[in-house]
């Protein structure tokens, strides 16, 4: 039993001379930086993507490895959306933590990215409803949203949408 699977894990105070806060910040692009640098270790990143979660009394992000926790600054959504595959009439999605979903087109919606963001709009889903804390939002990368093409169409009035299964699904306003 790790200890972060007590009930007061995220209750107990920092280790002497420490704090809960921290210099870690996740840019609108997926990257992590601390103070300032970003971090250049792949496996390092790819790990901290795993380590997302809410605070369950705040509801702030943390990194949380089930021995330790912080508090984290997010500049956009805390998970990203690394690649999409269509399966049959699904759309199954590549998300920034390693694991996989299926998209659920009605709930995913264009909005505009934040100042300094490389795109003007992205779009946005959301993912991890099962996760403690949950659900999350999920940002679709470039890469992730121009694989969506096949199946991303406007309706009659030129609302975008999906088609899957041979029917249409308006995306969210």
């Amino acid at each position: 039993m790790k200890p972060g699977d007590h009930p007061e894990f995220f209750r107990f105070p920092a280790p002497e001379g420490r704090s809960r806060e921290s210099e870690i910040r996740l840019d609108a692009e997926g990257h992590f930086h601390d103070h300032g640098a970003q971090v250049e270790h792949a496996r390092l990143e790819q790990a901290m993507h795993t380590w997302i979660a809410r605070h369950p009394d705040d509801g702030r992000y943390i990194l949380t490895n089930g021995y330790d926790w912080t508090y984290f600054t997010v500049d956009d959504a805390p998970y990203f959306v690394r690649a999409v595959r269509l399966d049959g009439d699904q759309v199954i999605l590549a998300l920034s933590d390693g694991t996989e979903e299926p998209l659920v087109p009605g709930e995913t919606g264009a909005k505009p990215a934040p100042a300094g963001g490389a795109a003007s709009e992205a779009l946005y889903t959301p993912v991890k409803r099962g996760a403690k804390g949950g659900p999350f939002e999920a940002k679709l990368t470039r890469h992730a949203q121009t694989s969506l093409a096949p199946v991303l169409v406007a309706d009659d009035e030129g609302k975008p949408g999906l088609t899957l299964g041979g029917r249409f699904v308006a995306l969210r306003a």
